[in-house]
């Protein structure tokens, strides 16, 4: 097989703006710290306090910047907002304990009773349970589109809703929707239109600049890129960000300080990170195209991938994220994960270990086999999350598991 290119974005230096690895070190750290600290610092206190009452009014207020209750803003969670704000070029961002409780948050500040969102099959397990399981209950009609059938998700936006969910590349079988076409699709109904961007990080790809409205990442995952801190985050319009603060710093679901710094310290590597697992995850996936005892790969890098193309369009790298289906069904994953020496058989993704391992215990293990299976997620399918290891080590340990799993 030929050697597939990359799309490419313009450098910084190409457009007189900092690039992305220099935003990924400075941004949001250019106001003075603590005793001339050059690193955030954790700000584990619950309040704040004022010398006069005016001041403490003036902050509460809007009128002077300042905090109050670290339920509501944090001056390191603060930092670390402004810090993916900066990378996804967004007018506004707030932050969530999980990305989960981002997801949630979002959904349930934007919806109301009567209103209808219109998705795709097979996003994260956790989103698609929000979208059939509690969204129903509150009177919100939910349409989930088939995630490769653009024309069907235009029909469905084109009938009238109040928010378009996107999932691009998707967890786990990386399929890939055309942003710009469905955003413009959304601006025709006046829906917002609001994007997970785990996957596929700012670094490799800017759904705000695509027509989006809000994007979402689960920061636990490469934003973090240690598997040490539980995060998330929703940065956009600031109208729309204003309105889900509001409905977060009430529910409470915040980012704690200590985990803010954790990922502020993560997000400094994230283009060294990422460009190292694009590197990874396309080369593994060539090898595991090629192995006799695959059947199928998912990974929009390959020419074969269904959205290739859109991929090429949209995207600046493919991701560190593949997905593949061993010969010899589910006995053949439970052989084979056990064999590998550089992969936790763990529930996680973007970290700088390699992780591996099926639906059923990872994106969505909260969903039944029929479940999965009307998602279009095959259950031998081993989701693998590429690391920062020498990427012939990776294909090395995947030769040597295939080869004890299928010797006779």
């Amino acid at each position: 097989m030929g050697k597939q290119k990359s799309p490419r974005r313009k450098t910084g230096a190409q457009t007189g703006a900092p690039g992305l690895g220099t935003l990924s070190v400075w941004a949001g750290e250019h106001n003075a710290h603590w005793m001339g600290s050059t690193q955030v610092p954790v700000v584990q206190s619950v309040s704040f306090g004022f010398r006069d009452v005016d001041q403490w009014l003036a902050v509460v207020r809007g009128i002077q910047a300042g905090h109050i209750y670290s339920r509501n803003t944090n001056p390191t969670v603060a930092a670390f907002e402004e810090k993916v704000r900066t990378l996804e070029h967004a007018e506004a961002a707030t932050s969530f304990a999980s990305g989960m409780a981002a997801i949630s948050n979002t959904l349930f500040t934007l919806l109301s009773p009567g209103d209808r969102v219109v998705s795709v099959k097979d996003t994260y397990g956790g989103t698609n349970k929000i979208f059939v399981e509690f969204l129903p209950r509150f009177q919100i009609s939910v349409t989930l589109c088939d995630t490769t059938d653009h024309d069907a998700i235009e029909a469905a936006i084109a009938k009238g809703c109040r928010l378009v969910y996107l999932e691009t590349p998707t967890n786990p079988t990386n399929k890939v929707l055309d942003l710009a076409r469905l955003a413009a699709a959304a601006r025709r109904r006046q829906a917002s239109v609001v994007v997970d961007n785990t996957f596929a990080t700012p670094i490799n790809q800017q759904p705000l600049r695509l027509g989006a409205d809000l994007v979402i990442h689960s920061a636990t995952k490469y934003l973090g890129g240690h598997a040490d801190a539980l995060g998330g985050i929703v940065c956009g319009r600031r109208v729309l960000v204003q309105h889900i603060f509001h409905f977060r710093e009430i529910t409470g679901a915040s980012l704690d300080p200590m985990a803010a710094y954790l990922l502020l310290r993560g997000m400094k590597t994230l283009h060294l990170r990422v460009r190292q697992q694009n590197q990874s995850a396309m080369e593994i996936a060539r090898f595991l195209d090629a192995h006799p005892r695959v059947s199928k790969v998912f990974y929009p890098g390959l020419a074969s991938h269904p959205g290739h193309e859109i991929a090429r369009r949209q995207m600046s790298g493919f991701g560190g994220v593949l997905s593949f289906v061993p010969e010899g069904g589910f006995e053949s994953v439970k052989r084979l994960l056990p064999r590998l020496r550089y992969a936790h058989m763990a529930a996680n993704l973007g970290a700088v270990e390699t992780v591996a391992g099926p639906p059923a215990t990872t994106s969505h293990v909260e969903s039944s086999p029929k479940e999965r299976k009307a998602s279009g997620i095959p259950e031998a399918l081993i989701r693998y999350s590429v690391g920062i290891e020498d990427t012939a080590d990776l294909i090395a340990d995947l030769r040597q598991a295939l080869a004890k799993t299928f010797a006779k």
